[in-house]
Formats: C-alpha cells, sequence, structure tokens
C-alpha cells in the first residue's frame, strides 16, 4: 500500500439523475451527456496518479471504466455532501494512509499536474484546497481526519469555500490554495468549455 490515496466521488450513471441543474434547462439527454464526458476525463486523471485509489459512488458499485484492478470501490456514506466527504477521508485514514486528496468529477480541468502539487504541496501544509469559480472546492486535501471542515456547511452555495478557509484560520491550520478552476454544474458553465467537448447535437 502506498502512503498517499485519491479518493474521487462519482455519481452512479443514472438518467435524469446526473447534472439535474443543467438537465433543468438543457434536458436529460445532454446533462447525461456531459456527465459521461466528465467521468472519462476525471478519470484520465486519476489513473495517472502516483496514489492508490478508491472510487466513491453515491448509490451502488458497479463495473464501468473504474477498473477493479486499479480503483478499489466503495459507497458513499453520510446524509449530505459534508458527511460523506467526512466518512470518505476517515475510512481512508483508518487503512493508514498518510496524505488524503479528494476530488470530484465536475471539473473537466483536473490533471495530473494538479493531483501532483496538491500531495507535494501537503509535505509542507496541514490542508491544500483546489477552489473554485462558484465559491466551493474542486479538491480537498488532508494529513489527518478534520471533522470540523464538513461540519454545518451550506454545500452548494457561494460560501463554501470561504467557510472553509475560516475554520482553517480558526484552528490555525496551515493551507494552500491551488488555481482556480470551474466546475461544471449549470448551463452557464458550458460557455468555458465549448472547445473542449463533443456534445451531441451541441449546445
Amino acid at each position: 500500500m502506498m502512503e498517499k490515496a485519491l479518493l474521487i466521488f462519482a455519481k452512479n450513471l443514472i438518467y435524469g439523475r446526473v447534472k439535474t441543474r443543467i438537465a433543468a434547462t438543457m434536458g436529460n439527454d445532454l446533462a447525461m451527456d456531459i456527465y459521461q464526458q466528465l467521468l472519462s476525463r476525471t478519470h484520465l486523471a486519476a489513473k495517472t496518479a502516483d496514489a492508490d485509489k478508491i472510487v466513491f459512488y453515491s448509490d451502488y458499485i458497479e463495473e464501468d471504466i473504474w477498473d477493479i484492478k486499479e480503483f478499489e470501490k466503495e459507497i458513499q456514506q453520510g446524509n449530505d455532501l459534508g458527511e460523506r466527504m467526512k466518512n470518505a477521508f476517515i475510512t481512508a485514514f483508518e487503512k493508514r494512509y498518510e496524505k488524503v486528496i479528494i476530488v470530484g468529477t465536475d471539473c473537466p480541468q483536473i490533471d495530473e499536474k494538479i493531483l501532483e502539487d496538491a500531495f507535494t504541496e501537503l509535505d509542507d501544509h496541514d490542508i491544500i484546497i483546489g477552489p473554485s469559480t462558484d465559491g466551493g472546492y474542486y479538491l480537498l486535501g488532508l494529513k489527518k481526519a478534520e471533522p470540523f471542515l464538513f461540519e454545518n456547511i451550506k454545500w452548494s452555495t457561494g460560501s463554501v469555500l470561504k467557510e472553509t478557509i475560516s475554520r482553517c484560520i480558526t484552528n490555525n491550520w496551515s493551507y494552500f490554495l491551488l488555481p482556480e478552476l470551474t466546475d461544471i454544474d449549470e448551463e452557464k458553465d458550458l460557455a468555458h468549455f465549448k472547445e473542449t467537448f463533443n456534445f451531441k447535437g451541441g449546445f
């Protein structure tokens, strides 16, 4: 076992239940297409990461692009995103990993260098944060479980990053900010990536 673990939070590919904010304005077919391509991009970056990899599914474990020979598989546990992330970190640290990074599958700009830099910066900082343009974060890295980072936060709002940094300061935890990237959550986010994806029928 390596000292490093990369955790990937992924939604099961269930029609009508992925990219729901995009589906609300552009339809479920396009939402499904977008999410499949986001999964593929995250998978490509994760495959090259110098770490053990664990995929945490939203609902159930399935056979898909996450080859069981390369990716351990778990199911997310908890009532909200914060509780699920907290429990995933606890699971990883119970396996004796020393550096643990979690990413979602909404950021097409995540690549091998971002992941490598995050693990490297954990040598000198308590917490690594990858800020997203919507006020949240696309990556979080820790060296030990810090439940206080995940409790009583209004998830999927523009205050998540600010509140997370505030808690780091309050607890005298050193933190490092990676480059700001864009998550794809709503129709307006797609404007940044017209040349990036091949969407059926365009958008």
